[in-house]
């Protein structure tokens, strides 16, 4: 194993835990989806860490680019739900702070009391080759089907949202 290799593991697990702390306790919901995108980022550099690399660009390209710029879009155009003030949040801290405690202790229980086997260190092979020979070879009618079932969904969106012209 590299020296550097825990570290960099720690540093992507704070970039994975701190941003989600920040979803979980900010009261401000464009803040909450721009932390977010710290979470995605993070789990992405965990795929790569992993050697899935191909796991790692889906996280990527879905996750970072569709669902948070939905979620973004979806923040910024109800704007006026900042308004509203229904939330005790004295109610879920007295809720909230056992079931945390209580939670720690089993995860510690677990992680002690555990014989943890050390297996020894892989070799990781690239994973997308082999995904694109099966996409275009023995898969590639499903495939094309998909696109063609997708492209007709974006079609009848597009007619769905657009105004008639009089």
């Amino acid at each position: 194993m590299n020296s550097i290799e825990p570290l960099v593991f720690f540093g992507l697990a704070a970039l994975v835990v701190v941003p989600s702390a920040m979803i979980a306790f900010s009261r401000n919901l464009v803040y909450s989806a721009f932390a977010l995108l710290g979470t995605f980022a993070g789990i992405a550099g965990l795929f790569i860490l992993l050697g899935a690399d191909f796991l790692a660009v889906i996280q990527v390209l879905v996750y970072v680019g569709g669902i948070l710029v939905l979620y973004l879009f979806a923040v910024m155009m109800t704007s006026g739900i900042s308004d509203v003030r229904i939330t005790n949040r004295s109610i879920a801290v007295k809720a909230a702070l056992p079931t945390f405690f209580l939670l720690l202790l089993l995860l510690a229980k677990l992680i002690y009391g555990t014989k943890w086997l050390v297996k020894p260190e892989l070799q990781y092979q690239p994973t997308t080759a082999g995904i694109g020979n099966s996409l275009l070879t023995e898969y590639l009618l499903p495939f094309e089907l998909i696109s063609i079932l997708l492209l007709a969904t974006l079609v009848g969106a597009v007619a769905g949202a657009r105004k008639e012209v009089k």
